[in-house]
Formats: structure tokens, C-alpha cells, sequence
């Protein structure tokens, strides 16, 4: 973690959203490079978004010294990290043992999800019976072609898609390799979480995980932040009580709005004027995904062009921690390219430290590339 000493604010203080951004940063493992293993990183992040396969492995270089991409397939080839939906009843690559203490507590997102039926109609349909036999199924990895056909036959009178649906939706499965592996490809299979792990039913989930503990972690990777940060990030309601009941162990900050900012005493929250190297962060990160505010990390214009209509969130760079464009990469007939597209300019600087770290980003994705090419649109 960075070395700036967490006395530079103050209880009470009034944090502006350069001093937040900075701290953001500091916990995110962007203001400089860290020496930890991709899994205590992950670990750490509290999970990385993953409902794409390859974004996690962007996410980790930027952030590890010494990343390979490798060290990411081989946790998720040896099972040390999963695929599994979690915060926000989104895909999450975290560690195996994240994956038993954090999908109990947020269960209540897919129950939710399941006894509202998100606007499907599900009250033709045995929910228990269908999450019994539908467990029992995915003892084997499944796709959702064969899901469909193996349900049709044991509930023939309902739709094969809604019975997928709630029952991949209900039960804790994970996302099983080829799938997730950089440089792969194939279909997306699942199977349960316990027999992926090889765990009994019984022990298969940490049932001794607890929400404070959760929002504790939140704070430590994303803080400060208000309530509804918290709530925003998980996905999770009345989380209120929680940091009421942590209080005594807490700190509190006023934002320029003069909401609530929570915090760990002794968590690190370098000035405003600590400098911020150029990153390029991968789709869906949570870096811009786990605030109700975004303003400590992208302003309401950009994040505008960031966001789209139909729920993607596009890779961004940030210069001088905040975005300041989108990129995207592809590797095509040997050339390994990276396109840039700044939101306002920037100096020369920032553009020749872009095109070093888009360079070194290339090299590490695609080492068997011919050529290597920065490109700005």
C-alpha cells in the first residue's frame, strides 16, 4: 500500500473531490504499483467486476508490478479464484474463499431478483423443486443450451428459459475455464460453487461471514464514502444500521455536499497534490462502477460518454486520476494496437506517457505481436 501517511486529513474535515480521488486512488493500488501476489490483490480489491472474461486481467497489470497474465489463468485454472455473481447480482472474479463469505451475504440479491422474477412471471412454477433439481444438474459444468433441455424434460409445462433463468439465478454457481482464461475462448459454463470447490452442500458457504465485516473491506478498498456508496457498490439495502453500528471504530469526513464520509482510522489519504501517474482501467471496473458519487474519480460529462444506454462501461484512462478519455485494444494479423480517445486535451506529456504505458500494457497482453501501435482518434 502507499507509504502517505493517513494524518493528512482530519476528523470532521471537509474532503474535496481531489483529496477523495487521491484516497480512492491509494486503495485502488493506482497511484503506484504494488508488490502482491494477483490473489492478495484481488482479494484486497474486494473482487474485481468480470461479466467480461478479460477486463480483471487488465485491471491487476495496471496495478501489480511484475503482473503476467498468466498468474491469473493459473488461479483460475487452479481454482484459487472464480467467477460468481456477487455485488450487485454482477459477475465477479474473486478468491475462492471470498467467493464462500461474500455470496451468503448477498444472497438477498438474487432472492430478490427470484421473488419479484424482474419482470418474468414465475408463479406457474415449484420454485424449491426447481432449485433442487436444478442444483443437482449443475454438479457438472452445463451450459445454458444444455440447462434448457435437461429442465424442459423434468418441468415439460414451463418456459425452458424463465426455468434457467431463476435457477441460474438462485443458486451460487461459478463461471468454470476455458471461460475467463486470457487469450481463450468458449462457452460459458456453470456448475455449483461447492462442487467446484470441492466442498460439501453444508460447507460450502461461510456462514460466519458478516456484513460488518463486509462494509469494513468496502471502506479499506473504496473509502471514504457515505452509506449509499456502500449501498451503491454491494447492491445491498439498509446498510445504514451496519455503519451505525461500526461508528465507534470509525471516522467521519464531510464531502463538498457536506454528506457523511466514513472511514478507517489508520487508512491512507495522501494530499490532493500527491502525483497520479497515467493508468489505463479496463471496462467495467469497479474503480468508477462502486460510488452513488462518481465525482472523485469522473465528472458528470464524462462519465456521460463513459456509460452507455445499454449498461457498458467503456475502458478508461485517467490522467491526473481522473478520465480523461476511453480506449479500446485488438490484436489483428500480428499488430497489437491500442486506440485512444481523449475527452479534451491534454499536455504532451501526458500524451507520450499515454503512449509508454499503452505500449508496456501491449507487450505484457500480447507478447507474440509483431508490432505494437498507439493510436489516437
Amino acid at each position: 500500500m502507499t507509504t502517505d501517511s493517513p494524518a493528512s486529513a482530519t476528523a470532521g474535515q471537509v474532503l474535496d473531490r481531489w483529496s477523495l480521488n487521491r484516497a480512492l486512488l491509494a486503495r485502488q493500488l493506482l497511484l503506484e504499483r504494488h508488490e502482491l501476489p494477483a490473489l492478495a490483490a484481488v482479494e484486497h480489491l474486494v473482487g474485481m467486476q468480470a461479466q467480461a472474461p478479460t477486463p480483471p486481467y487488465i485491471g491487476l497489470w495496471s496495478r501489480l508490478a511484475g503482473f503476467a497474465f498468466d498468474d491469473l489463468a493459473t488461479l483460475l485454472s487452479e481454482r484459487e479464484a472464480v467467477r460468481i455473481v456477487l455485488m450487485r447480482g454482477t459477475l465477479h472474479l474473486v478468491s475462492g474463499r471470498d467467493a464462500l463469505a461474500l455470496r451468503p451475504l448477498t444472497q438477498a440479491i438474487a432472492d430478490r431478483s427470484v421473488r419479484t422474477g424482474n419482470g418474468r412471471d414465475l408463479s406457474g412454477i415449484d420454485l424449491p423443486a426447481l432449485e433442487a433439481a436444478a442444483r443437482e444438474l449443475f454438479r457438472e459444468p452445463r451450459t445454458d443450451k444444455e440447462m434448457r433441455a435437461l429442465l424442459a424434460e423434468r418441468f415439460p409445462s414451463g418456459d425452458p428459459e424463465l426455468l434457467n433463468w431463476a435457477s441460474r439465478t438462485a443458486i451460487p454457481l461459478v463461471q468454470t475455464p476455458p471461460r475467463g482464461l486470457w487469450g481463450k475462448s468458449g462457452l460459458a459454463r456453470h456448475t455449483t460453487l461447492e462442487s467446484w470447490l470441492g466442498r460439501s452442500p453444508e460447507a460450502s458457504l461461510d456462514r460466519g461471514a458478516s456484513l460488518d465485516r463486509m462494509v469494513l473491506r468496502y471502506l479499506a478498498a473504496f473509502g471514504p464514502a457515505t452509506v449509499m456508496d456502500a449501498q451503491h457498490w454491494s447492491g445491498l439495502t439498509l446498510l445504514g444500521e451496519v455503519f451505525e453500528r461500526l461508528a465507534p471504530e470509525l471516522v467521519t469526513f464531510a464531502d463538498e455536499n457536506g454528506k457523511v464520509l466514513y472511514d478507517l482510522p489508520d487508512a491512507p489519504r495522501p494530499g490532493p497534490g500527491v502525483p497520479a501517474p497515467i493508468r489505463f482501467v479496463p471496462e467495467f471496473d469497479n474503480l468508477t462502477l462502486s460510488h452513488a458519487d462518481r465525482a472523485r474519480i469522473v465528472s458528470e460529462e464524462h462519465r456521460k460518454r463513459l456509460f452507455t444506454v445499454n449498461g457498458i462501461i467503456r475502458a478508461a484512462v485517467l490522467v491526473d486520476g481522473f478520465v480523461h478519455g476511453m480506449w479500446k485494444h485488438e490484436k489483428k494479423r500480428g499488430v497489437a494496437t491500442v486506440w485512444i480517445e481523449l475527452f479534451e486535451p491534454v499536455s504532451d506529456a501526458d500524451r507520450e506517457g499515454m503512449v509508454e504505458e499503452g505500449t508496456d500494457l501491449l507487450r505484457a497482453a500480447y507478447p507474440e505481436a509483431k508490432t505494437h501501435e498507439i493510436e489516437f482518434l
